[in-house]
């Protein structure tokens, strides 16, 4: 091809795009802790999904869908109230690959109880893989698949939606849900005045005939077009949760009336939005008065998934800045084989390898929770812990993430600028970092002799390890001070820094060596690759995290 006469370079020393990869197969730190937590036998399925996800058709899907950000319909052409929100079909081609794939549903049977098996583990696998590359539609799958945790507390209705919710069918159409091939679930808790402290709820239920009346708001209701929303209200009894869909028994549209949607900083493909209840039909959901007790089964699992995608993003930010910096010369010589970017590069793959066997690992606890009471404690306690280290660690790595590819990685054209702007929200929703503090305390407080042999637990398994014994002393004693509200910020980061060096030791026990060195025997420094890592260890690691 004849070159334009007013060509003024050529167009060489780019990295080439970090597409069509399987996201599976090139992690063998996730496969490994796939692996050595029961999720052996699936192997094929993520194979399989890895593959598809990490085609350049997905990545393109995911941003097309984070571009063209939804708009709020209120009205139709003639005037009726419809409150309609309408997503880019990206958009609803990623939700539906997510639904094929049971991301909203594979953890539970068809009649709403437990899968078994390692079907936790199956399923993280999958979430941690699609967060790399569209995280926003994560929003309705997590909150189906957790709402049905919730629902178990009223089983008629459980058996009612289950067969719906069971499907692996995506249907976006805005119809009542019970002639729909498949429907999400959404959820509205916090208001204007109160946030966090649910009590202070002034929204209203009233009963009429055989179901309630809501009238009052939510600040926040993530997923606007769901089918239907759990959402908490005050009753008679006290807060009471209640099932509200989008249209009434009669087939009416119900009286949920969007007033805007939520300008947010990231998760731009997913639609958060301010709402007033209007009247709205709605159906209880557990014992009246018992509401949060009610909920928070539901926020337990999207607590759990906060963890997974945010330890996902920070996979991305890795496989991104290694792929690139393999592919980019300066000074002579690849980004990769500079002593001082493998050693950024490197302390990042332990990081990254070590939050993996954690999530994993937290994930096979939700697995034996039923019939294994320790694994229901370790998941009681180290679920808040585990959400607060990995969802708080994603901002300043994906940044240092950014940093590596330069300029590149700063603007909107490539995939870590949406990455960064994503990052914050997993540690604000379901709890902030102050909140989940509060829950470690909480559940060592009420299970003061379970969280005990936790602790225990993990003292075994990371016996040897630099700095484990010390962590262990240091978070008994800072839980045991009558003011440890003050320092629980450090015991829970110790706590959850102790936890991730125990879960990768049987997986790779030199890089759970390294792990507990730099972060449990002395304090991290704020920079990634401020630490001196021997040259055949950051080959190592580096090999493992990208091969």
């Amino acid at each position: 091809m004849t070159q334009s006469p007013f060509a003024t370079h050529e167009v060489f020393n780019q990295s080439p795009p970090f597409e069509d990869v399987n996201l599976y197969t090139a992690d063998q730190p996730l496969v490994a802790a796939v692996r050595a937590n029961g999720g052996i036998s699936a192997e094929q399925e993520l194979s399989d999904f890895g593959r598809h996800w990490g085609s350049a058709a997905m990545a393109e899907r995911g941003r097309l869908a984070n571009e063209n950000t939804p708009k709020l319909r209120t009205y139709d052409s003639k005037g009726f109230r419809r409150d309609v929100v309408e997503f880019h079909p990206a958009y609803h081609e990623v939700m539906a690959h997510s639904a094929h794939a049971g991301l909203h549903n594979s953890t539970w049977t068809e009649q709403g109880r437990p899968a078994g098996g390692a079907s936790e583990v199956i399923r993280a696998a999958k979430f941690y893989i699609a967060s790399q590359v569209e995280s926003g539609h994560l929003c309705p799958i997590t909150m189906t698949r957790a709402a049905v945790a919730a629902l178990g507390s009223q089983p008629d209705l459980l058996a009612k939606v289950m067969p719906v919710i069971a499907t692996r069918s995506y249907d976006p159409s805005f119809a009542p849900w019970w002639g729909k091939r498949g429907m999400t679930l959404g959820m509205g808790m916090t208001e204007k005045q109160g946030g966090t402290d649910v009590r202070s709820n002034m929204t209203r239920a009233e009963r009429v005939g055989d179901g309630y009346r809501i009238t009052g708001h939510k600040w926040f209701m993530s997923a606007p077009m769901c089918d239907a929303f759990l959402v908490l209200a005050q009753a008679e009894e006290g807060l009471t949760c209640f099932f509200m869909p989008r249209f009434a028994p009669d087939g009416s549209v119900n009286a949920i009336q969007f007033l805007r949607l939520k300008d947010k900083l990231g998760n731009r493909s997913n639609a958060s939005s301010e709402v007033e209840f209007v009247g709205a039909y709605a159906q209880p959901v557990g014992e009246a008065g018992k509401g949060i007790r009610t909920i928070i089964q539901m926020v337990q699992l999207t607590r759990q998934d906060c963890a997974i995608s945010s330890a996902g993003l920070m996979r991305s930010g890795l496989a991104h800045a290694l792929h690139h910096a393999r592919h980019r010369s300066v000074f002579q010589k690849h980004l990769a084989d500079q002593p001082l970017m493998q050693s950024v590069l490197a302390d990042m793959a332990l990081h990254v390898e070590a939050s993996v066997a954690l999530v994993m690992r937290l994930c096979r606890a939700f697995d034996r929770t039923p019939a294994d009471a320790a694994e229901a404690a370790y998941m009681r306690l180290l679920t808040p812990a585990i959400k607060y280290w990995v969802c708080k660690s994603a901002p300043p790595f994906l940044y240092e993430a950014m940093e590596c590819l330069g300029g590149n990685g700063y603007v909107e054209d490539g995939i870590l600028a949406r990455h960064f702007r994503e990052s914050p929200v997993n540690a604000i929703w379901e709890g902030s970092g102050n909140v989940m503090c509060l829950d470690v305390l909480r559940a060592l407080s009420r299970e003061a002799e379970a969280a005990a042999a936790i602790l225990t637990s993990l003292a075994g398994e990371t016996h040897g390890l630099p700095g484990a014994a010390e962590a262990v002393a240091f978070i008994a004693q800072s839980f045991r001070r009558p003011d440890s509200e003050r320092v629980a910020r450090l015991a829970v980061e110790k706590l959850a820094l102790l936890a991730a060096a125990a879960a990768l030791n049987p997986i790779n026990p030199r890089h759970a060596e390294l792990f507990a060195a730099t972060r449990l025997a002395a304090t991290h420094p704020s920079m990634y690759g401020a630490i001196d890592l021997d040259p055949a260890d950051i080959r190592a690691l580096l090999e493992r995290a990208l091969p």
